[in-house]
């Protein structure tokens, strides 16, 4: 089993909607049994896969200890891909890690999940905070969507910076851009700079899923992004599989 984290310290970077997608790309194009884990309190995720018809307030009991996973993961419409649901009760997630005082607390109960699945994809909650700690040192691969600018940019340099700071082992950061409008000369200019990240661009199909509540691959699957995502996919496997 891997774990695969989409953060980033900023919001509104298409962090959810790159879960969304790399979650239906590894259970639809590697045949892999994928949970999608949200972890960020405002829920996008779990609203695109529909899970907004699960229990309320109870994400942080389960991370708690006070319910088994098992009682909250459900099965989605599509093969291979289940949801663990955000709600509200986890924007005082940071708050029970530091209570419990346990470092490893996340990483145990990933240890408990992978008996059912190849690929368990977070989609976490923004900002530098106990939280994210705990997931990028649980995490095999940190996918961090970057729109480009510079201060997208620098956020991305100052997690570089902290994660350096620390001094301890950590996932490898993998740059992706999203929301890329090559109409725009400063995210030309930008891109320009790192030929070699991967691109999502802009995209109308990408708007539509929250619309649809469905991953670009079940209903646009040709579209540029839809692609896009296809190949960073392909290149996540590449580097699991050579772990």
């Amino acid at each position: 089993m891997s774990v695969i984290a989409i953060y980033s310290m900023k919001g509104g970077v298409g962090k959810s909607c790159t879960a969304v997608n790399l979650t239906w790309c590894s259970a639809m194009r590697s045949s892999r049994r994928t949970l999608l884990w949200d972890l960020d309190p405002q829920g996008a995720a779990s609203y695109i896969m529909d899970g907004e018809k699960s229990k309320k307030d109870r994400a942080q009991a389960m991370i708690a200890g006070d319910i088994k996973p098992s009682k909250l993961i459900k099965k989605t419409e599509y093969k291979n891909i289940d949801l663990l649901a955000a709600d509200v009760s986890l924007r005082g997630l940071d708050r029970l890690f530091f209570q419990i005082n346990k470092k490893r607390h996340l990483g145990k109960i990933l240890k408990e999940l992978e008996k059912d699945y190849d690929r368990i994809i977070l989609d976490c909650p923004p900002g530098l905070t106990e939280t994210s700690e705990q997931i990028l040192r649980n995490a095999d691969i940190v996918v961090v969507p970057v729109i480009p600018s510079p201060l997208s940019e620098r956020a991305l340099t100052n997690v570089q910076m902290f994660l350096d700071a620390k001094g301890r082992r950590h996932a490898p950061l993998l740059p992706v851009y999203t929301m890329v409008d090559r109409r725009r000369s400063i995210h030309n200019a930008t891109l320009a700079q790192k030929p070699k990240w991967p691109v999502i661009p802009m995209s109308s199909a990408v708007e539509q899923m929250t619309d649809l509540k469905k991953p670009l691959g079940s209903f646009a699957a040709q579209s540029p992004a839809a692609i896009s995502y296809a190949k960073i996919w392909r290149g996540i496997e590449k580097r699991l599989d050579k772990k």
